[in-house]
């Protein structure tokens, strides 16, 4: 593979020309180990804030590298302001979820517990870690937020005043179509959501009830399909 083509994140809080980027213990050995990269050798690099820049390797070693930026490639641009809240699923569903999201460009991955949830907690680092490589990967300029899960009940009472998508599995709302602006797609668990779960999504005035087709789908489906429905239009 050409280091050329390599895209890696880094959290640094300003990123410009002639910025040093030591890198962490896993991108290093990767390049230095895995591709065997060699001084003066460049990739890309984003943070999230300013764009994606080319960086030279002016530094490496088997356990050390450190990049320095020299000219921006892209400038940074809005991404999509589109939550996915999912009644959590368990750990490989999950993980598809968070990939796919990111690729799609939600701006926020929120885990949802409900009643009839089958997972109740989450390593956000490692969930954090899958959505960096697949930023990485589709060409993002940013990586997405990923919240710790939250009882769904306590999500709909702190909601902000942004428009809520409910995937009805029962399939008598109209379909969903793509969003102009800040919104979000809640999809329950494999179960559905209880009566009183229901009463209190119906209860949010910023909720409209959609419908993902005329097939009864899995949530991590459902989540995939919905999302990229929701911001087919957004860049």
């Amino acid at each position: 593979m050409s280091i050329a083509s390599i895209r890696l994140y880094t959290p640094v809080p300003v990123l410009a020309e002639g910025t040093e980027l030591p890198l962490p213990e896993a991108q290093a050995h990767y390049l230095a180990n895995v591709l065997r990269a060699a001084p003066g050798e460049t990739c890309r690099v984003f943070n999230g804030l300013q764009g994606e820049w080319r960086a030279e390797i002016t530094q490496i070693s088997k356990k050390r590298v450190t990049l320095t930026a020299r000219v921006q490639t892209r400038p940074q641009h809005p991404a999509p302001d589109a939550w996915a809240c999912f009644a959590l699923l368990k750990r490989a569903k999950t993980d598809l979820v968070v990939e796919k999201a990111t690729e799609l460009g939600a701006s926020v991955i929120q885990p949802v517990l409900t009643a009839r949830t089958g997972a109740d907690h989450v390593n956000l680092e490692r969930l954090r870690a899958i959505a960096i490589e697949a930023a990485e990967q589709c060409e993002r300029l940013d990586v997405p937020e990923i919240r710790p899960p939250v009882p769904v009940m306590e999500l709909l009472r702190g909601w902000p005043a942004r428009p809520l998508f409910v995937a009805d599995e029962r399939r008598t709302a109209p379909l969903l179509g793509a969003a102009a602006g800040p919104c979000a797609l809640m999809v329950g668990p494999e179960g559905g959501f209880t009566d009183a779960e229901l009463e209190a999504i119906a209860a949010r005035p910023q909720v409209m009830r959609v419908s993902l087709g005329s097939r009864i789908l899995r949530a991590e489906t459902a989540t995939i399909a919905g999302l990229a429905l929701l911001i087919a239009a957004q860049p």
